[in-house]
């Protein structure tokens, strides 16, 4: 017997959450599908879930009205009105991690291509708006380049400047439209001059790409 469809009604949805309430008659059910994003679960009604999972397992799980509970991305399931009466619960959905999972990758694709000296996987990482700020120069935020051309020089001279280079110790942190990058240069130059310090980029995102690298690091004196 086919069964009736739950009925999702979006109450938000940006970048930040999606809030959907699923509304059950008797015997409904959601589909089968995989959560995306860490979600929690309030429900509306008192009910009984009936959860079928992969590989044939059936559960139930008891729903009371005002009683939240989470689960973690990565849930695969289907979800039906296993009770006699109808429900409903509010699903809220944190769709940040997601683009934040996104922008870390972004992060460790760009270091992994600085190591690689590939300036074009570097730019595949930069936003068609880019912007770069070395650790020293003229100007309070040290030497700034913008737009891609200025940019793909830049990082192609540093490459230049140090024959031998890597990026080592690296760890990358990102909290919404601010990204961090913590590293150690350890670097031969041109004229044979070793270079061991340790630094970081602070970055800002346009999308899951890089908008502006803003580059600090220590400076070592004796």
């Amino acid at each position: 017997m086919t069964r009736p469809t739950a009925q999702p009604v979006t109450h938000i949805d940006d970048d930040r959450f999606k809030v959907t309430e699923w509304r059950f008659a008797p015997g409904a059910e959601t589909g089968w599908h995989v959560h995306g994003h860490d979600y929690v679960i309030v429900p509306l009604t008192d009910g009984t879930l009936g959860l079928e999972e992969p590989g044939g397992t059936v559960r139930q799980a008891t729903l009371t009205k005002g009683v939240p509970y989470s689960r973690r991305e990565g849930v695969h399931h289907n979800v039906t009105n296993a009770g006699q009466a109808d429900l409903s619960f509010l699903e809220v959905e944190t769709v940040a991690d997601s683009l934040n999972h996104r922008r870390r990758e972004t992060l460790i694709r760009f270091m992994a291509a600085w190591n690689a000296r590939d300036v074009d996987a570097l730019m595949s990482c930069m936003a068609a708006d880019c912007a770069f700020h070395a650790s020293a120069g003229p100007d309070a935020e040290g030497r700034c380049y913008t737009g891609r051309d200025a940019v793909r020089a830049s990082y192609a001279a540093m490459f230049e400047t140090f024959p031998q280079a890597a990026w080592t110790a690296d760890s990358h942190h990102v909290m919404g439209n601010t990204g961090l990058s913590e590293w150690r240069f350890i670097g031969t130059d041109h004229n044979g001059t070793a270079v061991d310090v340790q630094g970081c980029d602070i970055f800002r995102f346009d999308g899951d790409l890089i908008a502006l690298k803003d580059s600090y690091r220590k400076n070592r004196s004796g």
